[in-house]
């Protein structure tokens, strides 16, 4: 499997704290099966100020750590960008990094708040497939204003926009209204990818196995394999390409 979504990278957003859980992270996703992990960081204005660049370094120097410990997870990286009006001056700037591109579109998760969806988000999420960035949209089953309504989603998808829903939501972590419009999205064909959206070893780990097997269930084991490989990989494959 290819995890698409994790905050594995030590002591950059709310992750791994440090490089011994980060390790320790990535060896419980290769025991889950995860042989691929797109490390990708908070970008949120006011808290966490991370850039390409920036992430570029974290990334090389926990390669190097992985090939010390023989962990064998290969590893690219983009970033969760949450949605504001700083994004139009970050990518002027060129501070957000993009998962590769795909069909034509440089593909960037973007993040909701949880709480709502931000007006004018339809408005964000149009000029950026017009300047051909197709945003990935991290998530959606957790977001409280979409959970409660899950037609809300389709209105962007319907713009170009594709949808990533988190293992743990199916599983039961994010409680039974996450779980219950994530089953929803998965029997609408509104889902694209699964994620693990790891952030620690304790209560939001590095696995997609059991959800996996969950779609699978629900959907067909085709299907389960296109939302954890085959989709994934072809949005990053340059990456894996670049560092093989």
């Amino acid at each position: 499997m290819i995890d698409i979504h994790c905050h594995l990278l030590p002591a950059i957003d709310d992750g791994a704290n440090n490089l011994e859980q980060a390790l320790e992270m990535a060896s419980m996703a290769v025991a889950d099966g995860i042989t691929h992990a797109v490390l990708t960081p908070h970008i949120q204005p006011g808290r966490w100020h991370n850039t390409a660049a920036g992430i570029a370094g974290e990334v090389a120097a926990f390669r190097v750590a992985l090939e010390a410990d023989q962990i064998p997870l290969k590893i690219g990286f983009a970033a969760e960008v949450q949605v504001s009006d700083q994004i139009f001056r970050d990518l002027e700037q060129e501070k957000i990094p993009f998962y590769g591109v795909h069909e034509g579109y440089r593909i960037m998760l973007l993040e909701f708040p949880h709480t709502h969806i931000v007006p004018g988000t339809d408005k964000l999420v149009a000029w950026l497939i017009r300047n051909g960035i197709r945003p990935l949209i991290a998530h959606p089953e957790r977001n409280r204003e979409i959970n409660v309504h899950p037609e809300k989603l389709k209105p962007f998808l319907d713009q170009g926009c594709m949808a990533q829903i988190t293992g743990a939501s199916l599983t039961g972590r994010f409680g039974a209204t996450a779980r219950q419009a994530g089953e929803y999205f998965i029997r609408q064909g509104q889902v694209d990818v699964l994620a693990s959206d790891a952030h620690n070893t304790t209560t939001r780990l590095p696995a997609m196995a059991a959800a996996r097997d969950i779609v699978a269930a629900m959907v067909g084991a085709d299907v389960a394999a296109r939302m954890v490989w085959e989709l994934p990989m072809a949005l990053v494959a340059e990456q894996f390409q670049q560092n093989a």
